[in-house]
């Protein structure tokens, strides 16, 4: 009998369908991240890093070109099972022969490049307009601030966000989920929270009102708690990002980075599936702040692939990762990530929750917990690498040495 045959064996006498759990997880999308791999440069401007993030470290072998950046996600594409997303940052646009352009002027054709290696990867593509680094950032405002020709730039940003989302999901036959996302805050405590979420409502109102196909664009807002020079706010907070997903109709996008440090994204997921057909989520991993660490295989990473799964979501979450990490090999940060989050959904595949459920039920509470850490044991890596053989993947440790000759290779030369 193989591991993996032990395995299945062990789950199946809890009423676990191994083969079902596989098959369920190689159907559902997991989008990554493209500037982990130059750390969040973009090819747009040589601003430096803005609003409120920051990149540490100088691992050699960083992405300096559009060729570069794709080669290594294509490797990472390869050493990660399962079904795959490319999200794109606008400030990742591609200007040929020696053209540049505004942001507020970007077009679908400076992201042709990024469609054609979508489809030669047999994926779909995610888009972020670039609120940052960038020298129409006022004082720390874009969409909220005072000076009506700054904000006008960054609204019509929004729109042609809007058109290259959708040329995105015409283009490959997958929606397009477009996220908003903007650092506007201050390092003091403000005089007048109230009238930068005016503003940043009136101009999200003029964005929104650039037509789209609401099958193809899913518009989501992202809040944030605090940033690095923002510290004492922001103008879209969590309650102001949440009212207005709700009023507007658009997806609330959640970021387990962006709440303060006793918060928990897994236990809100539940509550807005209550009143939301579809949520995003930006999963990352903050270590005592909004450090946008590698993601790794910890307690709230599996504490919300179980949620998205228990509340039967899996169709209605969209998964994105969101973190920069300059101390490591770039493409290693990739894998390690999404290996991480996609091993995490199968482990809440393969978690019994309707007997945990009963218990709750029954106010057995004793059972729930005593059968809650007996589970944590099951065999789960046997059935993880047979899903990564089966999706053509490295079993185990095997893709690190894949990524080691890369750097040798490839990176070492850059």
């Amino acid at each position: 009998m193989t591991s993996y045959e032990y395995a299945k064996k062990k789950y199946a006498s809890l009423g676990l369908d191994t083969e079902a759990a596989m098959e369920r997880l190689m159907s559902v999308p997991v989008s990554m991240h493209c500037w982990q791999g130059d750390d969040v440069i973009g090819f747009d401007s040589r601003e430096a890093l803005s609003g409120g993030i920051q990149t540490t470290g100088n691992y050699p072998g960083r992405a300096t070109t559009p060729d570069e950046l794709m080669a290594d996600m294509k490797l990472a594409f390869s050493l990660i099972p399962g079904s795959k997303k490319v999200n794109v940052h606008a400030c990742y646009a591609i200007f040929e022969d020696g053209e540049t352009v505004g942001r507020d002027k970007i077009e679908p054709r400076h992201f042709r490049r990024w469609v054609e290696f979508a489809k030669e990867n047999g994926m779909g593509l995610d888009f972020n307009p670039t609120f940052f680094s960038h020298p129409m950032v006022k004082d720390n405002l874009t969409l909220s601030s005072p000076d009506e020709k700054v904000r006008e730039y960054w609204i019509e940003h929004g729109k042609a966000c809007i058109r290259i989302a959708e040329y995105f999901a015409n283009e490959t036959g997958i929606p397009c989920v477009m996220n908003i996302w903007i650092p506007d805050g201050c390092k003091e405590v403000p005089a007048d929270r109230y009238s930068p979420r005016l503003r940043f409502k009136d101009s999200l109102d003029k964005i929104l009102a650039e037509p789209y196909d609401k099958e193809k664009v899913y518009i989501t807002l992202e809040s944030k708690v605090f940033g690095i020079g923002l510290e004492s706010y922001t103008v879209g907070s969590a309650e102001f990002c949440l009212s207005y997903s709700t009023i507007k109709g658009i997806t609330p996008l959640m970021d387990n980075g962006h709440y303060h440090p006793t918060e928990v994204v897994s236990d809100k997921i539940p509550a807005l599936l209550t009143f939301n057909d579809k949520i995003a989520l930006h999963i990352t991993r903050g270590v005592r702040w909004d450090s946008d660490h590698v993601v790794a295989y910890d307690d709230e990473t599996r504490e919300i692939a179980k949620e998205i799964v228990r509340c039967n979501a899996l169709d209605r979450v969209f998964i994105a990762l969101d973190y920069f990490d300059a101390s490591i090999n770039r493409v290693a940060a990739w894998v390690i990530g999404m290996r991480n989050v996609q091993k995490a959904l199968l482990a809440a595949l393969l978690t019994p929750h309707a007997r945990l459920r009963d218990c709750q039920e029954n106010a057995d509470f004793t059972h729930m917990f005593a059968l809650t850490e007996e589970y944590k044991t099951l065999p789960l890596g046997d059935v993880w690498d047979e899903y990564c053989r089966r999706a053509g993947a490295p079993a185990g440790t095997e893709w690190i040495e894949k990524v080691d000759a890369y750097e040798v290779s490839v990176q070492s030369k850059r």
